[in-house]
């Protein structure tokens, strides 16, 4: 196909290839930890990182990755802090980003620049061979993550109790995991936008879990959903002339009432 042919539209499939695989992999624990909403604040919270490289003059993904480590580390501690109300977590968190996020773009001349405009609604059409190698890191560093640790966040996610009394040190596992799932937003935010990143992570794990049966499964098929998703949808965009993220992002959409639908008649 002539989509082919240009040298930005492999870096966008080899980049929608990658997130599809690393993606769910972070996806399908954040759901069964009920923590879904935990992508989306982190990626506000990232806008506060952007704002604040662009108020310094230096690198905004520099300033976004340590800002979204740093929430990712503040949402564990009030986790505990909360422990009943662990939500509560997440929504100080994402009030507190979007706060900062503001006050620095108004002290930013110009305000809401197009640079920041860039990060909110991302383009991965854009995406530079730079950026396509960090994902690469980042894909190899979550996939070996996810082999070694995966009995333990298993455990640690249907019951803290159990993994406790089985000696899984919850505490530094379950910081680790929110550390890497913040890296991985900042990441990928500047290719999908800080306001659709959290839809790339949880929608095909959401879809995955619907049309499969146990832990191994739903996430192969929260991945081979997430390829079908994000291609077509690239595919779609290059073709309809839509922005590649928000293109995608309606793909999953529409995938999850297709499959919502086909379950619905199976069970009739």
């Amino acid at each position: 196909m002539e989509m082919f042919l240009y040298g930005f539209m492999q870096r966008a499939f080899q980049a929608s290839m990658i997130i599809a695989i690393i993606a769910p992999l972070l996806g399908v624990f954040l759901i069964i930890r009920r923590q879904s909403l935990m992508a989306d604040t982190l990626s506000h919270v990232s806008l506060a990182g952007v704002a604040l490289g662009l108020v310094l003059n230096v690198n905004p993904s520099v300033t976004t990755l340590i800002i979204v480590v740093i929430a990712a580390l503040g949402i564990e501690y009030l986790r505990g802090v909360y422990a009943t109300y662990s939500e509560l977590s997440i929504a100080i968190l994402m009030a507190g980003g979007l706060a900062v996020a503001l006050v620095l773009m108004s002290l930013n001349q110009g305000g809401i620049t197009t640079s920041v405009q860039q990060y909110l609604f991302g383009s991965i059409v854009t995406i530079s061979k730079a950026q396509v190698q960090l994902l690469v890191i980042l894909g190899i560093a979550i996939i070996v993550l996810f082999l070694v640790f995966k009995r333990f966040m298993f455990v640690l996610t249907f019951s803290e109790d159990v993994a406790v009394a089985e000696g899984v040190p919850v505490r530094l596992i379950s910081l680790l995991f929110s550390v890497v799932t913040g890296i991985a937003i900042a990441v990928i935010m500047p290719i999908a936008g800080a306001l659709l990143v959290s839809a790339l992570i949880i929608l095909p794990a959401a879809i995955g879990m619907r049309v499969s049966k146990g832990f191994l499964m739903c996430v192969i098929s929260a991945i081979l959903i997430g390829l079908v998703g994000m291609f077509s949808g690239l595919v779609s965009s290059y073709q309809l002339g839509t922005p590649p993220g928000a293109t995608i992002t309606l793909m999953f959409i529409i995938l999850f009432i297709i499959s919502t639908f086909i379950l619905k008649i199976v069970r009739k």
